[in-house]
């Protein structure tokens, strides 16, 4: 079976949900993430959550592409957060036929982080969906050893964690740090790529994650050997954001630049393995 490769929102966040199926389509994706819930108050809002017409025409382009819905974002746990909050969400996710769903921890208090990711876990569960927390260093989840850490004192089945190789790099988690990890825990994974050098600040950091990102291959993360260190066949959300391409780049040419970057490394891994070359010793 060939691994998916998803269409993720934050790629061509200017298309609203029914014109991201027909780009996927067209641009030879196999899957779509979409976003029900967005990541700022800045972005597009859309009715999309319960049996809306948004919601039904998602549907029917769905069918008529045969493209499929991996993952569906963004679920933030703050200290406030009421679990049940998200059922309507969740519940949409599931009709949809995502497998898993992305999850942020905002919450200083990692006891109670564990717990409302547990809760979410939980709820997921009943609609049987995996519960994704990706670490992002500007977040209670800062890198890949804390994700890791909160995932399993959920001791929750579905509880994974969703490695993105800009959040790996900008939190300096090590592709080593992988190994200690259960293959089980990693449902899927986002992809891009992202200049060597990190941004001193946070801020800048934040602004780089959002809006200018590179194509797989053309920057600094050894993406190879990252994918060498997780399950084979992974599914891959590719995840990026080109703000100032995407002023003379309209969606579609830019999912696949993105899509031709992932395949081109996806080749790369395949003439590596076949050659029998080990990454991590030498």
């Amino acid at each position: 079976m060939p691994r998916p490769i998803s269409l993720a929102a934050l790629t061509v966040l200017e298309l609203t949900p029914p014109e991201m199926v027909d780009c996927a389509a067209d641009a030879g994706f196999s899957h779509i993430g979409i976003r029900l819930l967005p990541a700022t108050s800045v972005e597009p809002q859309y009715d999309i959550v319960g049996d809306t017409p948004l919601l039904r025409d998602v549907e029917r382009r769905l069918a008529a592409t045969g493209v499929k819905v991996l993952d569906v974002e963004i679920f933030r746990l703050k200290p406030d957060t009421r679990i049940g909050d998200y059922e309507a969400a969740i519940a949409t996710a599931a009709r949809l036929g995502a497998s898993e769903l992305l999850v942020a921890g905002n919450d200083p208090d990692e006891r109670r982080l564990i717990d409302a990711f547990a809760g979410f876990c939980d709820l997921a569960a009943s609609y049987g969906l995996g519960a994704n927390l990706e670490f992002m260093p500007w977040t209670d989840a800062k890198d890949l050893p804390q994700a890791s850490r909160i995932v399993e004192a959920t001791g929750r089945a579905n509880a994974g964690v969703l490695i993105d190789p800009f959040h790996l790099s900008r939190s300096r988690s090590r592709i080593e740090d992988i190994a200690a990890i259960a293959p089980s825990r990693f449902h899927f994974m986002q992809f891009c790529d992202v200049p060597e050098a990190i941004p001193p600040t946070m801020d800048l950091i934040l602004a780089e994650a959002r809006g200018e990102r590179l194509f797989p291959g053309d920057g600094g993360v050894d993406l190879v050997r990252l994918l060498r260190a997780l399950p084979r066949d992974l599914p891959l959300s590719v995840e990026v954001p080109t703000r100032a391409l995407a002023e003379t780049v309209p969606a579609i040419e830019r999912a696949r630049r993105a899509l031709a970057a992932t395949e081109r490394v996806l080749a790369l891994l395949e003439r590596i393995e076949s050659n029998g070359e080990d990454l991590f010793n030498g």
